[in-house]
């Protein structure tokens, strides 16, 4: 009956094996390896180095020893890792007193048959595998360490969990830890290598890329992670691809022309033959010349480095992640190099229990027999081999605070007293696994119990004598702010052969330049754009802006709207070809007005100067040389002063002006009035009624211009908005409405002085003044009626050179409507300057 059920196994795997006998040492070569040493407790580690398919049959027809020889140049240097990690333990006493770890450990081949009859080994113990009896072999399993594929691990999970033994795994990272209550993971915590990526990624600005992860959870996790930090800053993949064990099984070979199009691969594998992948795509684009493919992956080991020179070509100018260790950390966990030493360490044989349908092939260290000397020890720092050493340092620890706080019990053992240490069982370890935080150099475990560490970037390189090396470029360091301090040496860095030694473009798009923005096209991923140029009075100063900023309110964009430069200060000056002209003919007009004023005081006792009031023309003769001397406060720089002057000035000064024009209007109507028979207007001619009107007229704008001071007065402001590319200096009129009632005011006096003389037009004389005064006041009006809507349409020192144009033009419309007919008469008609030409009525 026993029999029959060791045999159903067979039927279900579909195997038909003819029984053998026990004595028969033909090798089975689809199971697992088993080296071991005994000791008090025993690691169990569950390895994964080649593939089944890579190893080949041989018999052990010379000596068992060539079997080991085969083995280590197969890649066997993560079995001498662990055989390294518990020698250190047993060598430091101080660490476990009187206690000596033993191992056992299976070579599984990647396959999860394999790996079952291993764990069923493991667990059963003796030489027929039955699950739950000892057989005579002593139970001393502590805890196993495994590393295999993520789906491998979970499944040893399960098998270990039934024992509640402790599993250290570096194949998979938990997602639940409640799932596998017994699990603890060793890997290194990969958000700082995930950050990394990303910011290898925008250094270079890849920001189109293909995204390759393993086909297990531990892929899924990746793609899970990486994307949305790679979307968070702008990076997009072009496309995602799970990778099977076999590559033949998920890559074509006439790829999509995305992958042509795509010139970096960002490739996470867990495996060690994940390296298969690189080496399958690289070579069908190396065959069809498509380019360069940079590849960035978080999976390559140094393992690589022992593949042949034409696989490692593959690899030629690749990017990864390897993790960093401390400085003075242990140096015995290093790949060591197949030699005499090793092959001497271990007595290998075959055997197969005569009831057992399992043969095994078991390895087992001699005694007392240092593994290798420390000369011999090559020195390839791996993250493997860090990982391994760290896992057994925290079983040990574990093992010496379980034992640190446990109590002595005594035993009879042939009738003596003896101290004898109570044993462990591995179910008791957990407690003090959780308490294990720190390694020996210094590493410790985050809040996630993953082992938080910094990270290498590597450049691989085959250089041109075939020569194999991984090359430090840069390093990605975390920090106490919870940022990453990324730094990198892109100048040292060896490009694949297909590159031509340039850095290879992975971009949907080209760049915007300067002076453009990124549109994004709509149904479009976010990295393949349009550019499109800023708008007025926003630049970019860079590449791929995300928009355009405004300048300063000093500066302004230049043409090509990549920088901000200066803006130009700009008022109406004396340097000015317009200031100039306008200077030149206040001053022409102030000298013309002065010598009229001169001619008027010469003349002064001529029947055409005393004519209408003598002292009315001196009044408007002075005040047109003010209004046209107050046109030089608005050239110039705007100072304080003048800002507070120029307006009132000008406005006080025209007032009297105009005042001095509507005192004569009225003075001619009287007279023509005054000369009927009983009119008793005949009492208001004289001075003094056209005083008052002067005076009268010109303090009300006092008035107005007082209060405007009071109120809200002028001052120098700068506009920066106005014109593009300029600072306009000038004066703020403070309050805009009692400019306009200043204004206002004027046209008022303006308007009445104005009817006034239309009326009297037609008044009897040979000399009629009013005639004069009509013209020049249509002039006068006609003027300020333009500024306003002038005045408003323009900008800057235009705005004030309009204001300076119509007080010289109003001014010089009353000076010369009014007074130069005068002249003419004075100067070159003399005899028309009698009392009788003026009083004539023709």
């Amino acid at each position: 009956m026993l029999t029959l059920l060791l045999l159903f196994p067979l039927v279900t795997y579909g195997m038909q094996q003819k029984a053998k006998c026990s004595l028969n040492l033909i090798k089975d070569y689809n199971h697992a390896v088993n080296f071991y040493r005994p000791g008090n407790y025993l690691i169990s580690g569950i390895v994964s180095s080649r593939f089944i398919g890579d190893r080949l049959p041989f018999t052990f027809s010379s000596t068992p020893l060539n079997f080991v020889d085969a083995f280590v140049n197969k890649r066997g240097w993560q079995i001498l890792n662990f055989v390294l990690a518990v020698q250190d333990v047993n060598h430091k006493p101080k660490l476990l007193p009187n206690i000596t770890l033993g191992y056992s450990i299976y070579e599984t081949l990647f396959d999860g048959r394999t790996t079952s009859d291993a764990l069923t080994d493991l667990l059963a113990g003796g030489k027929i595998d039955i699950p739950n009896y000892t057989c005579g072999r002593q139970k001393t399993l502590l805890a196993v360490l495994e590393r295999g594929e993520s789906d491998i691990s979970m499944h040893i999970a399960g098998m270990l969990g039934i024992y509640k033994i402790p599993q250290l795994s570096s194949g998979f990272v938990l997602h639940d830890k409640k799932q596998s209550p017994f699990v603890n993971c060793m890997v290194p915590n990969e958000a700082a290598q995930y950050d990394g990526v990303v910011e290898l990624l925008l250094h270079f600005r890849w920001t189109w890329v293909g995204l390759l992860a393993s086909d297990n959870d531990n892929g899924e996790k990746f793609l899970s992670t990486l994307m949305p930090k790679m979307s968070k800053r702008e990076i997009c993949a072009a496309f995602t691809k799970r990778v099977q064990r076999k590559t033949s099984l998920w890559f074509s070979h006439e790829p999509s022309p995305l992958w042509r199009q795509v010139n970096v691969f960002v490739y996470y594998t867990d495996s060690q033959y994940g390296f298969y992948a690189i080496m399958e795509v690289q070579s069908f684009f190396e065959r069809t010349q498509t380019g360069g493919k940079v590849w960035i992956t978080t999976g390559l080991q140094d393992n690589i480095l022992f593949y042949e020179t034409e696989a490692f070509r593959h690899a030629h100018g690749s990017l990864s992640f390897a993790m960093k260790t401390k400085k003075g950390a242990k140096k015995d966990y290093y790949e060591p190099k197949a030699s005499a030493s090793w092959q001497k360490a271990f007595v290998c044989s075959y055997s197969k229990h005569a009831l057992s349908v399992r043969s095994w092939e078991r390895c087992r260290e001699k005694k007392n027999q240092m593994l290798l000397p420390q000369k011999e020890i090559e020195g390839i720092h791996s993250q493997d081999s860090y990982i391994t050493y760290y896992s057994v340092q925290v079983l040990a620890q574990a093992l010496n605070a379980a034992y640190s706080s446990r109590s002595k019990r005594r035993l009879m053992v042939g009738g003596g007293d003896k101290m004898e240490l109570q044993r462990l069982q591995p179910w008791q370890l957990h407690s003090f696994l959780k308490k294990v935080n720190t390694s020996a150099d210094g590493q410790y475990l985050d809040e996630n119990g993953a082992l938080a560490v910094d990270f290498d970037i590597i450049n691989w390189v085959l250089f041109p004598n075939n020569s194999k090396a991984r090359v430090k470029i840069g390093s990605v360091e975390r920090q106490k702010s919870a940022n990453l301090k990324f730094t990198i040496s892109p100048e040292t860095i060896v490009w694949p052969t297909l590159c031509k030694k340039t850095m290879p473009h992975a971009r949907c798009t080209k760049s915007c330049c300067p002076g453009y923005a990124k549109k994004i096209q709509e149904g479009k991923p976010p990295c393949c754009y349009d550019c499109a140029p800023c708008s007025e009075g926003t630049i970019s100063t860079q590449e791929d802006a995300r928009e355009c900023i405004k300048c300063p309110e000093d500066q302004h964009p230049n043409k090509e709207r990549g920088q901000c430069v200066p803006k130009a200060i700009t008022f109406l000056s004396y340097e000015d070809y317009l200031g100039i002209l306008l200077a030149s003919f206040a001053l022409l007009l102030s000298s013309t007005t002065g010598c009229i004023l001169g001619i008027f005081m010469k003349y002064n006792e001529t029947p055409l100067v005393k004519a209408n009031n003598r002292d009315l023309s001196y009044i408007l003769l002075f005040s047109l040389l003010l209004c046209f001397l107050s046109s030089f406060l608005f050239i110039g720089r705007p100072r304080k002063v003048t800002c507070l002057l120029r307006q009132m000035v000008f406005s006080i000064v025209f007032s009297s002006a105009v005042s001095s024009v509507l005192a004569k209007t009225i003075t001619v109507v009287l007279a023509f009035l005054a000369t009927k028979p009983g009119n008793r207007l005949r009492k208001w001619l004289g001075k003094s009624l056209a005083n008052s009107i002067v005076i009268f007229c010109s303090s009300v704008q006092v008035v107005i211009c007082t209060t405007w001071l009071g109120l809200s007065p002028p001052f120098t402001d700068s506009d920066m908005s106005s014109q593009p590319g300029e600072i306009i200096l000038q004066c703020n009129e403070g309050s805009v409405a009692m400019f306009y009632a200043a204004l206002g005011y004027m046209g008022l006096l303006s308007a009445v002085c104005l009817t006034v003389a239309f009326l009297a037009r037609k008044l009897p004389g040979a000399f009629n003044e009013a005639k004069l005064i009509t013209f020049s006041m249509l002039v006068f009006c006609s003027v300020w009626v333009s500024f306003v809507p002038t005045y408003l349409s323009t900008k800057g020192k235009y705005m004030v050179a309009v204001q300076v144009f119509s007080i010289l033009a109003s001014s010089a419309g009353l000076l010369g409507c009014i007074f130069i007919p005068k002249c003419y008469i004075i100067i070159l008609k003399p005899e028309l300057n009698t009392k009788e030409y003026l009083t004539a009525k023709n």
